[in-house]
């Protein structure tokens, strides 16, 4: 299993983030090509190979053209640009923001953004990852604001270097082909930054917002380690927070940032090999039954299952007065609790349910297909260490093939196992 770790330990920015994949190998030509399809020509992408501490990566900078009267431009762009990215969002300096509205109109909405995504020509995984990442920046700044989504006209996400980080982000995920990406937990940083509505304490309120449910530390350097977009790359496109490495490492890549602190501001990237057996937590939510037409257990079961549970089955137990009763289990992942308890109170007759921690460990998978005389069937491999433990045929396919053929299924399956194992 090919795993991609981020090592926060200096924070994440959106640009970081471009500079760590280009370190890491992804391919800045296709990178660019990718980008093109924005339609997007207020920027230039630059990349160079930088240090921090005698820690050489690669360091990107998204350059906005800005379209200006000559006394402006200096002005313009040392204060926007360089401030935007080391802030790189709503927490600007007032001048700063001044400039880019008065000269860029830059002030898109969630709307205007994707609208942009939605016309580009990009793979539909990286519009989907790109616009879920828009959302939840657009909802955090919503709800600091206190205003509806649709009306959040703000510098973030509608600065040029906001999109192409995130857009950028979507892409190379996308290139990369990772099973599963791992984060440790992220350095926020600490101290006061200047936001428009005064000064706050780090982290700033959007990140605050976006990392909620995600592990952070404070760390050593008293200024901002990691912007909205940064937190928002780590919410989207993590599957797990933990500083736990459990994984051979094949590569490294350093995203080098724009500060020059006493811990080197580098974001630091493992592509790594890790077993195929997956460890995750899950919840079995329990209650018994002693009451109910036993015609509704299929209809209920079924239903859990299409809903997102993971597993559903009865246990027959003796209750109090040696009533014949049913345990009904169901395994589900810790997010859809609250959708599972609501179908057992709405469709059996329980009044309570019971609910409780589990770790799940399974097996990797992979589908094979085998030719038949009377057409394919697939078969199921279960890994353990990158190698086939044990296999078994499609039941679904077998039954097919024994019913249209007239044909034992003890045979079908026979015969697959044959022609597998030759």
């Amino acid at each position: 299993m090919k795993i991609l770790y981020y090592d926060c330990f200096s924070g994440i920015s959106g640009d970081m983030n471009l500079g760590a994949m280009i370190d890491l190998g992804v391919d800045e030509a296709i990178l660019r090509r990718e980008l093109e399809k924005l339609h997007l020509n207020e920027y230039e992408l630059v990349v160079t190979r930088d240090e921090r501490k005698g820690i050489t990566g690669t360091k990107v900078d998204v350059k906005l053209l800005h379209h200006l009267p000559e006394d402006h431009h200096h002005d313009e762009t040392s204060c926007s640009h360089n401030h935007a990215h080391h802030h790189e969002h709503h927490c600007h300096d007032n001048h700063a923001h001044h400039h880019e509205k008065k000269h860029h109109h830059h002030h898109r909405n969630l709307h205007d953004i994707e609208a942009i995504i939605h016309h580009s020509d990009l793979h539909p995984t990286v519009k989907e990852l790109s616009l879920e990442m828009f959302r939840d920046v657009a909802v955090a700044e919503a709800k600091i604001h206190g205003k509806p989504i649709e009306e959040v006209h703000f510098h973030e996400v509608g600065a040029v270097d906001s999109i192409v980080d995130i857009v950028g982000a979507a892409i190379c995920y996308n290139l990369l082909k990772v099973d599963k990406v791992i984060f440790s937990p992220i350095t926020v940083g600490g101290g006061f930054v200047n936001c428009a509505h005064g000064i706050f304490p780090v982290p700033a309120p959007a990140t605050t917002e976006i990392l909620k449910g995600i592990p952070i530390v404070s760390g050593e350097i008293q200024k901002e380690m990691t912007t909205p977009t940064g937190a928002v790359i780590a919410k989207i496109l993590g599957d797990k927070y933990t500083s736990n490495k459990n994984f051979s490492i094949t590569k490294v890549g350093y995203g080098i940032g724009h500060r020059d602190n006493a811990i080197p501001n580098v974001l630091r990237v493992f592509l790594g090999e890790a077993d195929d057996h997956l460890e995750e937590k899950a919840k079995i939510i329990e209650c018994n039954i002693d009451d109910m037409n036993p015609e509704l257990y299929q209809y209920v079961m079924e239903k859990l299952l299409a809903e997102g549970a993971m597993d559903v089955y009865l246990t027959p137990i003796t209750m109090k007065k040696s009533r014949p009763a049913m345990k009904l289990s169901v395994l589900c992942s810790p997010q859809i609790v609250d959708k599972m308890i609501s179908i057992l109170y709405e469709e059996t007759t329980t009044l309570g349910t019971r609910s409780y921690d589990v770790d799940k460990s399974m097996m990797g998978r992979e589908i094979v297909t085998v030719d038949t005389p009377y057409g394919a069937v697939r078969i199921k491999l279960a890994l353990y260490k990158n190698k086939v433990v044990k296999w078994k045929a499609e039941y679904e396919d077998c039954k097919k093939i024994a019913a249209s053929h007239h044909i034992p299924l003890k045979a079908v399956y026979e015969l697959v196992e044959k022609l597998y194992s030759n």
